[in-house]
């Protein structure tokens, strides 16, 4: 496939998953506020900002009769966030439930590639419906995994990196790692693991979708697209 065609084809399919999925202004807008106002007039103005900001984006996704699952739990996380910071009165707290969350991804994810079901695999089902018995195929599961601790060491480093400037108390650049190792850092992840995916399905010569339901025996064609 020529390198067009595979511009191409990732693009059709970051839009696929992607779609109606993407709470970027929920991720980005409420810590970018919290920021810089923090530094300018304080705590409790940059707690407001937070918090007016993360409502107003679900006010505004009624209004315009767009899902909200992103926002509301965007704003569920901003309260927890705001509330760890006003009680203990330092702005850094803000950012504590993200470096949890955080790694407690890395440790999940490692932990499904251990018992067999990799992560990836559970949210590659849940975006397009194939069957799950094709996941867990012999010849399929290994690459899922190894997506998975792709996936594990993003989560790992990004918790790392935020923890180590939450240990600093270096709170606007916190604030530019949480923004920078979000949205941006996860979609260079997800065309990672879709190019090292599909390399990684047809190094192991599984069957495709359509063969695993046909009960088809090998040699198998494989999967043709989507990872």
């Amino acid at each position: 496939m020529s390198s067009q065609a595979t511009a191409a084809e990732i693009r059709g399919e970051l839009r696929q998953i992607l779609s109606g999925r993407v709470g970027i202004a929920d991720a980005i807008i409420p810590p970018l506020l919290f920021v810089a106002v923090n530094s300018i007039w304080g705590l409790i103005p940059a707690a407001l900002a937070g918090l007016g900001s993360s409502a107003g984006i679900v006010l505004l996704r009624l209004a315009k009769g767009r899902r909200l699952r992103f926002a509301l739990a965007g704003l569920f996380g901003t309260l927890i966030a705001v509330g760890l910071a006003l009680r203990s009165g330092s702005a850094d707290d803000y950012f504590l439930p993200g470096i949890i969350s955080g790694a407690a991804s890395a440790l999940v994810t490692v932990a499904s590639v251990f018992v067999g079901r990799p992560l990836v695999a559970w949210t590659s089902w849940l975006t397009r419906g194939w069957p799950l018995g094709w996941y867990w195929h012999p010849r399929v599961r290994p690459a899922y995994a190894r997506a998975s601790w792709l996936w594990a060491g993003f989560f790992a480093a990004r918790a790392l990196v935020q923890w180590g400037l939450f240990a600093a108390g270096n709170t606007v650049w916190l604030g530019v790692a949480r923004v920078a190792m979000g949205w941006p850092a996860l979609l260079v992840l997800l065309i990672a693991t879709y190019v090292l995916g599909r390399r990684w399905l047809e190094e192991l010569d599984g069957p495709s979708v359509a063969e695993y339901l046909s009960d088809a025996q090998p040699p198998w064609v494989g999967q043709g697209r989507g990872f």
